[in-house]
């Protein structure tokens, strides 16, 4: 107890542990099980926790150790190989480093073992083979490395293999196939590499196979299809070629199938249809052609259906709505490859394309005289009943016109002044004009092909969704990116509202736009200054040294990352405040963040930019008395809120704050998992939870680790479920700037931690709400709803950031309240609650 540090309202002093002590159990007056989880320290034990567990070596019939969210800092140490009758040793999320000692082989008795979510580095112990009575492997979410060791293939009695999240290579042992009692195997996000052994078809327990993010190549092996109890299949990002089995029509029982960003190729076997269970079906970014299987429609469970960036061909006809198609060679949708692309692609392999690229067709055309009749017949009947909700509508229809008429003429004016002074402005189709004197230099396509060596694969940087990115060189060195802009695969005017945010905006935190090429009709080419360091995806994923695994974060060291955070915040900060009225992002994402030679950020990825709807819907509501509470935008499209820029900005800060890949892009299985858990930890008066959160790579000392804490706290205030609630960009920069603010209690007195009873602080009028309603706390599920990812139609939301009147805000301290003001709705905070374990102890 003493060495624990346990309050001593779960451990009693001078009472008998077996029957007073919480997390206690025994057997015949024997300690067999500790249950460490749930369990809390003493403050002073709480600020310096230790690995102090050697009083166990005294516990010779323990059976049961769980310390699951309990820190223990520290390495395993090697007398635990000694506690020969363990059965269940858990320390998931328990702060452990170091590397797993061999000794851990000799607990022949043990049956479950997980280590999951800590910063164990180093290679996984050969002598695991010896745990022949093991039932559950988790070592997931670690910095291990090495090749997976063929002993483990002696754990016949295993049922659950979870080693995703860590660092190791190698290829998948084929003896793994031995292991007839899987029922989950989950090798997802490694470096693996080579094929899929054929030998894992034996595996015919299994319900879960998750092989995703690795190098893996070759084929899809049909032995694979032998697995008839499975629900997940999960094979994406890798280097899969060939066809999907015939045989994949087997697997009844299936629910999820994923097997996007590979090169498969091929057509799709109608024996997809017969998959009654399933309800994700995920092919995209591959090399598919031909026609969906029509029995696809039937599937009355599936939900998700993407199929984007192949060749598919023919009609979407019966296809429910929701489906995601685009950048395929499909009939009568719009968003498609241009017909050329789709023939040649066809035409490789033998094969005739004869469909035509087309875009839905127009509305049909409504006799205005019938309408004219049906109207003032309407009119006469309800003008009497209904004449106050006329009067409404007339007055929104007025405000609306008399908006979009002072716009229109603010537009034009500037247009004319500009072309007056500057040498006129180009009128796109589309009613969008742009002032091209503002947009740089005008290259010829000539020019920009030989930059890009006639855009070469091998000088693709990323495909995006508004255009593939080319790394190109100018004549005298000058290094480039090219936007390559197929205009038949955007929406309309796509391209142009890029070029009109360029004319409009200017500022040292957006990427330089060099120039342009408008020469083709169906090909549009942006000159962006080029970024050494490209954007914020790449640094954390990219390979520092040939010795480190592949995606290590030591390039990145806490000093660059919240110059990153800052950077962004301040580009952020000039789009929703500086400028006039304010824009949005709408793409805020790593990938968008980009790096120039020393770091310094420039925001890219504009296509998605736009007018906030704050400031143009702010006339009407303020007329109509509206509450500015919906952030509901366009069917598929982001809300076009400065709140949703918030929002995704504070995932970005998590990516930084932690290293987890992936957080800030679109969501994935272990993604939206790995945010349920990571979430609680961040407490605005417990400083070590977050600890559980940080990168394994990152070196800080005490003040840094306050810095890190500061910024995870802002990034959850940025991810409140309600948009009202979260803070605006220029108070996230100033928490930002001055993190040691945010997190005590008083900007004059930096020695002076924040108190759990401290009232009225901005933490805790941020957080309050979360504390009181379980309904709004921040979870996995409803980062999902706020990207629209649910299969209503109707968003969930609550407002926006902007245009809320800051006068409403209530300061009640100095120092911390002036880094970050406390949200609108939330002026009145509660007093919390006294907790009496904070009098003892």
């Amino acid at each position: 107890r003493g060495e624990l540090g346990i309050r001593k309202i779960y451990w009693p002093r001078r009472q008998d542990p077996c029957s007073t002590w919480e997390g206690i159990e025994c057997d015949g007056g024997h300690v067999v099980g500790i249950q460490l989880a749930g369990l809390r320290r003493t403050v002073k034990a709480a600020m310096h926790p230790e690995f102090a567990l050697d009083a166990l070596q005294r516990l010779p019939l323990l059976r049961r150790v769980n310390a699951s969210g309990f820190a223990l800092p520290g390495t395993i140490p090697a007398w635990f190989g000694s506690l020969s009758n363990l059965q269940v040793l858990d320390f998931t999320s328990a702060l452990i480093n170091g590397s797993i000692p061999s000794a851990l082989g000799g607990l022949f008795n043990l049956r479950i073992l997980i280590l999951a979510h800590n910063k164990l580095t180093g290679n996984i112990p050969s002598t695991f083979g010896e745990l022949n009575r093991l039932t559950f492997l988790d070592l997931s979410f670690n910095g291990l490395s090495g090749p997976i060791p063929v002993t483990v293939a002696n754990l016949t009695s295993l049922t659950v293999m979870n080693f995703t999240g860590n660092y190791l290579d190698g290829s998948i042992p084929s003896l793994l196939g031995g292991l007839v009692l899987l029922n989950r195997l989950d090798l997802g996000s490694n470096v693996l590499s080579g094929p899929i052994p054929v030998e894992l078809g034996r595996l015919t327990a299994l319900n879960t196979l998750i092989l995703s993010n690795n190098s893996l190549s070759g084929s899809i092996p049909i032995e694979i299809m032998n697995c008839t109890e499975l629900q997940i299949l999960a094979m994406d990002a890798n280097h899969l070629n060939g066809t999907l089995p015939i045989k994949l029509s087997s697997l009844k029982n299936i629910s999820i199938l994923n097997f996007s960003y590979n090169n498969l190729t091929g057509l799709l076997s109608t024996g997809l249809s017969t998959l009654l269970e399933m309800k994700e079906l995920i092919l995209s970014h591959n090399l598919f052609y031909g026609p969906l299987p029509p029995g696809l429609t039937n599937l009355s469970m599936l939900v998700t259906l993407d199929i984007s960036y192949n060749y598919f061909n023919g009609s979407l006809s019966g296809f429910r709505h929701g489906t995601l198609f685009e950048e395929n060679c499909l009939s009568g949708v719009q968003s498609q490859r241009n017909f050329s692309t789709c023939k040649s692609f066809y035409s490789e392999r033998d094969l005739s394309f004869q469909g035509t690229i087309v875009g839905p067709s127009p509305a049909p055309q409504i006799a205005v005289e019938n309408i004219s009749k049906s109207s003032k017949h309407l009119a006469a009947i309800l003008g009497g009943v209904f004449g106050g909700l006329g009067l409404v509508f007339i007055i929104m229809l007025l405000a609306f016109l008399l908006l979009k008429w002072q716009r229109h003429t603010e537009t034009t004016e500037r247009n004319i002044g500009s072309a007056s002074q500057r040498g006129g402005a180009q009128q796109f189709p589309g009613a969008v004009s742009v002032n091209l004197f503002y947009l740089g230099e005008q290259f010829t396509y000539t020019q920009l092909l030989q930059a890009t060596g006639e855009f070469n694969a091998s000088n693709l940087l990323k495909g995006g969704h508004s255009g593939d990115l080319y790394q190109g060189l100018l004549e005298g060195g000058v290094p480039i990116v090219v936007k390559r802009i197929v205009v038949g695969k955007l929406k309309k005017d796509a391209y142009m509202s890029e070029l009109e945010f360029f004319a409009k905006a200017s500022h040292t935190r957006l990427v330089p736009l060099l120039g342009y090429c408008l020469e083709h009709e169906e090909e549009k080419l942006l000159v962006y200054k080029y970024m050494p360091n490209r954007d914020l995806a790449y640094a954390l994923h990219r390979r520092t040294s040939a010795s480190p695994p592949k995606d290590t974060l030591q390039s990145l060291d806490w000093i660059t990352r919240l110059k990153i955070a800052i950077g962004a915040a301040e580009g952020l900060t000039y789009l929703h405040h500086e400028y006039t009225p304010p824009l949005v992002h709408r793409d805020v994402q790593a990938s968008s963040i980009l790096l120039d030679d020393k770091f310094e950020v420039r925001l890219g990825s504009l296509t998605e930019a736009c007018l906030a709807e704050e400031a143009q819907h702010r006339v009407i509501a303020r007329i109509l008395r509206i509450p500015q509470t919906s952030e509901q935008g366009e069917a598929g499209a982001p809300a076009a809120t400065c709140a949703y820029d918030v929002f995704c900005f504070g995932k970005v800060l998590l990516e930084l704050v932690s290293g987890k890949l992936g957080i800030s892009g679109l969501m994935e299985p272990n993604a939206e998992a790995w945010l349920e858990w990571a979430l609680p930890l961040i407490n605005t008066n417990d400083k070590e939870s977050v600890v559980k959160l940080v990168d394994p790579s990152l070196i800080v000392d005490e003040d840094l680790l306050e810095e890190v804490w500061a910024m995870a706290i802002v990034a959850k205030s940025c991810l409140n479920p309600k948009p009202s609630k979260r803070p605006l960009m220029r108070y996230i920069l100033k928490a930002l700037e001055n993190p040691l603010k945010v997190v005590r209690e008083d900007a004059s007195n930096g020695s002076r931690r924040l108190r759990t009873s401290s009232i009225g602080s901005w933490n805790n009028a941020l957080f309050g709400s979360w504390r009181h309603s379980s309904s709004e706390t921040v979870t996995a599920g409803s980062l999902k709803e706020e990207h629209g990812y649910k299969s209503s139609s109707k968003r969930i939301g609550n407002g926006g950031s902007q245009g809320s009147g800051q006068g409403e805000m209530s300061h009640r301290r100095a120092g911390s309240n002036e880094i970050f003001p406390e949200p609108v709705e939330d002026s009145a905070v509660q007093t919390p609650n006294t907790d009496s374990e904070q009098q003892e102890n």
